[in-house]
């Protein structure tokens, strides 16, 4: 019924930029807060960056170099990542509290690599 699908995901050289996509789909009535995680092997899936009204949140990790925004009318939520390192690598993950349901998306991988 309600999906959540990233896509922008792909290979690219340290320093580099990437730009995900997320879109909501389906029956929906209701979109509260949006995020990203991601997940490397061995490693914990961690929070990158969220959105709610009037407010975001950051990993210190990313800082300065990542940025959320989100477009209400598309149900979608974009995470830009500048300045790309090699630790940045890992699957991405989507996150939406729709109809009151916290879902995920997939996962999009970003690998950093020269």
């Amino acid at each position: 019924q309600v999906q959540l699908v990233e896509s922008g995901g792909g290979l690219v050289q340290p320093g580099g930029s990437l730009r995900l996509s997320c879109a909501a789909s389906g029956s929906i009535f209701r979109i509260g807060n949006m995020g990203w995680y991601r997940q490397s092997p061995g490693n914990q899936r961690e929070l990158v960056a969220t959105t709610s009204p009037g407010n975001t949140n950051y990993a210190d990790s990313v800082k300065g170099r990542f940025t959320i925004s989100r477009d209400n009318a598309k149900n979608t939520v974009y995470l830009q990542m500048n300045g790309l390192k090699p630790e940045d690598t890992a699957v991405y993950y989507c996150n939406a509290l729709i109809n009151f349901v916290s879902r995920w998306g997939q996962g999009t991988q970003v690998t950093v690599s020269s």
